[in-house]
């Protein structure tokens, strides 16, 4: 993971919103019309990728957009700040904006940095499996986490998560994972072969979301 990079750069992207916001009234009132729709639209299409666990096969374009969807939330807060009484629009913004250091929010930002070529593959017609590693420096576990995903034969460059597993090498050989996908009976099994005379391996089915 690249925390540092992820919050180094939003904090420069929130030092530059910032200053936009002492230059804001100055700008023509088509361009600030303009600037709010892109960024109004652009953070809704976020959300909804985000809650129906759609997006596209690209995942550096995936970590990109969702730098344009914050970049479009700052502005919508600067633009909020500058509605009055604005102590108190102010006091609002800041704290609406400090979700955005959470982990579960910087995970996403992070892979704009990720120079390797992901683990991606087809696992029978319309799905691929994705394979992210753990990053040890986190919690000193290593592990995988396992990501299937539907991939529409009309849009194939959309994908849709349908189910996941996540295994850590304490348990069993993660790297080693098989994963079948049964159309028919819309599951997902995941296989995790055990450790060498330690532990059994680890087999689960879910349900194709």
């Amino acid at each position: 993971m690249h925390f540092e990079e992820a919050i180094g750069l939003l904090l420069t992207v929130t030092i530059a919103a910032s200053i936009l916001r002492f230059f804001w009234f100055r700008m023509p009132l088509w361009a600030e019309r303009i600037l709010l729709a892109t960024a109004v639209s652009a953070t809704l299409v976020r959300l909804f990728f985000f809650v129906s666990h759609w997006g596209t096969v690209s995942l550096r374009f995936n970590a990109a957009f969702c730098w344009v969807a914050v970049i479009g939330y700052e502005l919508m807060l600067v633009r909020f700040s500058l509605m009055r009484p604005r102590w108190l629009t102010c006091i609002c913004a800041v704290i609406l904006f400090l979700p955005m250091f959470a982990s579960a929010l910087l995970v996403p930002l992070t892979a704009i940095f990720d120079t390797e070529q992901p683990d991606l593959k087809q696992i029978g017609k319309n799905y691929l499996l994705l394979v992210n590693p753990w990053d040890e420096q986190l919690d000193g576990h290593t592990g995988h986490d396992l990501i299937v995903m539907y991939q529409p034969s009309w849009a194939p460059f959309l994908q849709h998560g349908v189910q996941r597993a996540s295994f850590s090498d304490d348990q069993c050989r993660s790297q080693e994972t098989q994963v079948t996908v049964d159309r028919a009976k819309k599951q997902v099994s995941f296989h995790c072969p055990g450790l060498h005379g330690e532990r059994d391996a680890i087999a689960m089915t879910l349900p194709i979301k």
